[in-house]
């Protein structure tokens, strides 16, 4: 029978000029870019998928996810005159 990992990543997502650019610090390489956010999320999840099969399939470490890692958004209010 075939083993399943399920495997998190950190992804990063940031507007490039008129595109937007993906990535994964987590994975050496592994970027994409998109016209939307929406597509760049598509692209980037194949590219993941792609980056995990391709070391995989040549016997290549994979990078332990980010699961000791808690990652959030503050909103600070800042007065100023």
């Amino acid at each position: 029978y075939m083993k399943t990992k399920v495997l998190s990543y950190r992804v990063i997502i940031e507007k490039d000029g008129k595109y937007y650019h993906g990535y994964v610090p987590s994975l050496p390489g592994c970027h994409t870019q998109g016209d939307t956010i929406d597509e760049t999320r598509i692209n980037l999840k194949e590219a993941i998928e792609l980056w995990l099969e391709t070391r995989s399939a040549n016997n290549l470490s994979i990078p332990k996810p980010d699961v000791d890692r808690i990652e959030y958004i503050e909103t600070f209010r800042l007065n100023y005159a």
